[in-house]
């Protein structure tokens, strides 16, 4: 279990639901273990979650596996529970992908905990839409956070919405509160390896784990050409966690939720279902609360 060296009053904590393509690249683990870190949080579950078919076949299981290798650095693995989403992209907008993830959403979202629930995605949204699909009710018993999506207003290519445009439409379409952070947004929390080195690395076994495995992604045959410009990457995922601390008042605005055609631009048919749309994200406040969480907790160097 966590020990914080502070605290916040009960009321001001929220449950959190976190689900994640975890093995897909290096960052959703960044945000994972900036999440289990905060005191804020009532985490009731990890959801692993698939990311397409481009590399592997079994992408959901590979990141269930990567979500208990890290539970297991940080000595939680009898303290979180994780859930296997569904393995592959809904068939249509009608059929849900049903999966224990979705159940589990479910379950959190009828249940008569007074503590709001947030569900953070930071892969594609198939879960989500499976849980609504199945159970319509959630809609207003939950909140998502959704690190996907392209620009606004005409949309683009985007890996985590690609991996289930379906599901992103049956989302877009629902009354449930959802906050968008896309990729033109997300691509802003730049950090070096040397930072990382230095901010990272140096703090307990999961320190050491979150620095090296980035690396050696980046460094795998096949992919030695994945650091964009030679010693930098995007921890694209942590703003999930930064909103739930602080929402960024003056970083969204409404929109118009749109619908996404195949080939991932936005059809803007409607005025009515509003969703908040970020365009700013504050990377200093993200980085450092996530920087000083590793070494409250892991402060002795291994």
């Amino acid at each position: 279990m966590i020990r914080h060296p502070f605290d916040i009053p009960d009321e001001k904590k929220i449950r959190l639901i976190i689900n994640t393509d975890a093995k897909n690249e290096a960052d959703d683990q960044f945000a994972i273990v900036h999440a289990l870190l905060t005191p804020r949080f009532l985490i009731k579950g990890i959801i692993a979650a698939h990311f397409g078919e481009r590399r592997t076949t079994a992408s959901m299981q590979e990141s269930y596996d990567e979500v208990v290798k890290l539970l297991d650095l940080m000595k939680l693995s009898q303290d979180v529970d994780v859930f296997k989403g569904a393995e592959k992209a809904m068939p249509d907008e009608q059929t849900p992908a049903m999966s224990e993830g979705a159940e589990l959403i479910i379950r959190e979202a009828l249940s008569d905990d007074p503590h709001p629930l947030y569900v953070i995605f930071l892969g594609p949204i198939t879960d989500l839409a499976a849980a609504y699909l199945k159970e319509p009710s959630i809609a207003g018993r939950l909140t998502a956070v959704w690190i996907g999506g392209g620009a606004w207003p005409n949309g683009e290519e985007e890996f985590n919405l690609s991996n289930d445009i379906d599901a992103a439409n049956v989302v877009f379409r629902s009354p449930i509160p959802l906050w968008v952070i896309p990729r033109s947004v997300y691509t802003t929390i730049r950090v070096s390896i040397a930072e990382l080195a230095v901010r990272v690395k140096p703090y307990g076994e999961v320190g050491a784990y979150l620095y090296q495995q980035l690396v050696d992604f980046n460094l795998e045959l096949g992919w030695n050409a994945r650091w964009p410009k030679g010693e930098m990457w995007a921890l694209g995922d942590s703003p999930a966690v930064s909103v739930l601390l602080d929402e960024h008042e003056y970083g969204y605005e409404m929109k118009p939720a749109p619908r996404v055609t195949k080939d991932m631009r936005y059809v803007h048919d409607q005025q009515e279902r509003l969703v908040r749309w970020y365009h700013y994200i504050d990377p200093r406040f993200t980085l450092e609360d996530m920087y000083a969480k590793l070494q409250l907790h892991y402060g002795k160097t291994v």
